[in-house]
This record gives structure tokens, C-alpha cells and sequence, in this order.
């Protein structure tokens, strides 16, 4: 369990200094506590022997303890397939029915990681007609972020996938507004040029910024105002992305289900338009 999930497990317990002193820790996660017991009291308004007992109550013999769990988490979130090779579970037996299991596994603690009121509420933020959509994701991610612009189009319009090439972000950005979306992927081994991108945007155009990253946290987070935090390991050298697709095609089910009518229609016309070649008129001929 992460510094992040048993700070929430135990929010119920936690005074309000103590609150206070997770509020912020959580604000700015992991490197709001990565600072001297000293600076965080300063920051939080809230003295250092109060925040000693705090990490008491979350379960570290000490504030330094505390510091060493976030700081493995960072080493965490930077684990190359080399890494995660090393320390690899999966056999050789039989290996894809014992693949279907783990990732069904997975699929369940999805489920527990995302509450369904966080789901509605970006269910109503992509749904809003009133937004734009921006999408975009890293490396690899990018291909669900891509996955996700295509059904998105299919179901409203002011769907924008930011393409790859940086030089061409700032007219995307340009035409951001304060009640757009931007939707971002990022897992570990997180890419430094989204975590600026999000800083900016998030300076300059104010929009609304969701996040799709693993338990360790992309610093995307820094600047989100929705994190969601998917499973991604499997005991192979390659994390998964099950979790996020699947993720994402609930999302797809139910943002087209919030104005069916108007889905059905925005279908209807697009597969008319796809799907039918034009016309040619008598006489015309393919010769130049």
C-alpha cells in the first residue's frame, strides 16, 4: 500500500491538525513530505511534534521512515522492463491461462481504486457538450489516449488527440478555455515533457486536467485536478495496460449513453458519411 492509499485509509481517524497536515502532503504528492519536518510544519501551520504523531497514526516509527517510503516509491515509478524482469513470477507452464488470471485479478482491484462517484463525475465532464476534449498520453500510453479520441468523436464532437510532434502543442493549447478537458495517460517511467505541458496549461489556460497514472503517481499529478491510479503490475518485465483500456471503454459506454439520442444520431450520420462512396455522375471518367 502506498503513503497515498493509507493516508485516505485512515483519513476518518486523523484530527484536524492532522488533516491539515495530509491535505497537504496529498496536494502535492509525493514531494509535498519531501522536505524537513521543520519546512512542512512551516508550510501546513502546524507544529513538528504534531506532525510526528501523524505519521505515528499512519503507521511509520518516524518521519524519516515516512521519507524513505515516498522516496522508494519515486525509485518505483521510474522501474524499467529490466528492473521488473528480476523480479518476474509468471512460469513457463501454462503461462496464458495464468496471464488471463492475473489480469482478471487486476481488473477486480480496478475496481476497488476507482469509486463510482469519481467515475461520474469525469463521466459529466466528457459528456458536457460545452467542452472541449484535448487527449494525449505518453510513449506508449498515447495509443490509448488515441484509442479513446476515435470513440469519443464517433459519440460527440470537439474531440482534439494533441499529436506528437511538441512544436505544434502551442495552437492546441491556444484554444484551450477554462471549462475544457484535457485528458492525459502517463504511467512509470513518466514522461518529463507532459508533466511541463500540464504545468503550463494548467498556469495559463486553467482548464480542467484529468490524469490516468499507476499507484506511484506520474508528476502530472502535481497539476490535476482528477488522478486516477490503475493497476499496472503483473509479474512480468512489462507492465499492463488492462486496466486503462478498460477504464476507458467503461468510460466510452457510459459518456455515450448520458445524450443516447444524440449519440445515435452523431453514428447514424457518421457511418453514412464513412461508409458510402460519392457518386460519380454520368459521363465522368477517371482520365485526366
Amino acid at each position: 500500500m502506498t503513503v497515498r492509499e493509507t493516508i485516505r485509509r485512515e483519513t476518518a481517524n486523523l484530527t484536524a491538525s492532522e488533516r491539515k497536515i495530509a491535505n497537504a502532503v496529498l496536494a502535492d504528492y509525493p514531494f509535498g513530505a519531501l522536505q524537513t519536518i521543520q519546512e512542512l510544519a512551516e508550510r501546513t501551520g502546524v507544529s513538528a511534534p504534531s506532525i510526528t504523531r501523524f505519521v505515528s497514526k499512519i503507521g511509520f516509527a518516524g518521519y524519516q521512515e515516512f521519507q524513505r517510503q515516498l522516496i522508494g516509491e519515486l525509485k518505483e515509478g521510474s522501474r524499467s522492463p529490466l528492473d521488473l524482469k528480476a523480479t518476474a513470477k509468471l512460469g513457463d507452464g501454462d503461462f496464458v491461462a495464468d496471464y488471463a488470471h492475473r489480469a482478471a485479478v487486476l481488473l477486480g482491484d480496478m475496481a476497488g481504486s476507482v469509486s463510482q462517484e469519481q467515475f461520474d463525475r469525469i463521466v459529466r465532464l466528457l459528456s458536457d457538450p460545452a467542452r472541449t476534449i484535448f487527449l494525449l498520453g505518453g510513449r506508449i500510453s498515447d495509443s490509448i489516449a488515441r484509442l479513446f479520441s476515435q470513440h469519443l468523436r464517433q459519440i460527440r464532437p470537439r474531440i482534439y488527440h494533441l499529436p506528437p510532434n511538441q512544436e505544434d502543442w502551442p495552437d492546441h493549447v491556444l484554444s484551450m478555455r477554462k471549462q475544457d478537458v484535457v485528458f492525459l495517460f502517463d504511467f512509470r517511467r513518466y514522461q518529463p515533457d507532459l508533466a511541463r505541458l500540464a504545468e503550463r496549461i494548467a498556469a495559463m489556460r486553467h482548464p480542467t486536467i484529468v490524469l490516468v497514472t499507476d499507484k506511484w503517481m506520474s508528476p502530472v499529478a502535481r497539476h490535476a485536478d482528477h488522478v486516477v491510479a490503475l493497476p499496472i503490475e503483473n509479474d512480468t518485465a512489462w507492465d499492463t495496460a488492462i486496466c486503462a483500456v478498460a477504464f476507458v471503454e467503461a468510460l466510452i459506454v457510459k459518456v455515450s449513453e448520458a445524450d443516447w439520442p444524440a449519440t445515435r444520431g452523431r453514428i447514424e450520420t457518421w457511418d453514412t458519411l464513412r461508409l458510402l462512396p460519392p457518386t460519380m455522375k454520368s459521363g465522368d471518367s477517371n482520365d485526366s
